[in-house]
């Protein structure tokens, strides 16, 4: 058995990047962790929908059988006014207790900059120079995050890694369907259109139905 660990910038990205992924694992008996650094804060989000949206994750979480959620509790689209030590002691406490095989981070190009500020901080709890050495660690990408940000060779998202994810497609869209506050009509990104026609194009780069594609940060063997 192994336990996955996911480090979502917001809620809902853990699903877009990573979801089919998650219920593949979980089907395989490994044990799936998430953890979900920011939450929204008024002025910016109402009180009301950061609350639906707690919810949302929850019954999608349970839906696929999470072994445990954590919520870090840092405020949305804010997180640069973070102190960079505080964040990385926090997710590096999820890492020492989950003490996970594999970890999955927001891709480092995204447009977002709660994206980027993430991954650098999942970057610092996953050295490996501490005892509990982790197997392999994954970038993901988001629709509407990694797709949007200004083209350059140092944010292009290139995977390297595929995961096929035909017997857990449906799954994955049963968990998005959760996120009324976050879905959207095709075409917009966040739709559950975009999200068959992104893991269809997966798919085809290596000839199976549906798949999530990932770059491989580092593995061990």
């Amino acid at each position: 058995m192994k336990k996955i660990l996911i480090v979502a910038p917001h809620a809902d990205d853990e699903v877009l990047g990573v979801g089919g992924t998650m219920a593949r694992n979980i089907a395989e008996g490994n044990d799936v962790y998430v953890c979900v650094v920011t939450h929204g804060e008024e002025p910016l989000f109402s009180k009301e929908i950061t609350e639906k949206l707690r919810q949302e994750t929850l019954q999608a979480h349970r839906h696929v059988g999470i072994k445990k959620t954590y919520f870090l509790e840092y405020p949305a689209v804010m997180l640069e006014n973070v102190p960079r030590y505080e964040l990385n002691n926090s997710i590096m406490k999820v890492v020492e207790e989950v003490q996970p095989d594999e970890v999955y981070l927001p891709h480092k190009g995204d447009m977002q900059k709660d994206h980027q500020i993430v991954s650098e901080a999942v970057m610092v709890a996953v050295r490996p120079k501490y005892e509990h050495k982790i197997h392999a660690v994954y970038a993901y990408e988001t629709l509407s995050e990694t797709e949007w940000n200004i083209p350059n060779t140092g944010n292009a998202f290139i995977p390297t890694v595929y995961k096929d994810i035909s017997d857990y497609l449906k799954c994955k869209k049963e968990m998005l369907g959760y996120f009324t506050t976050q879905l959207a009509n095709f075409p917009n990104p966040r739709s559950i259109e975009a999200v068959e026609a992104l893991a269809s194009y997966r798919g085809s780069t290596i000839g199976v139905r549906a798949a999530e594609a990932f770059v491989l940060i580092r593995e061990i063997l």
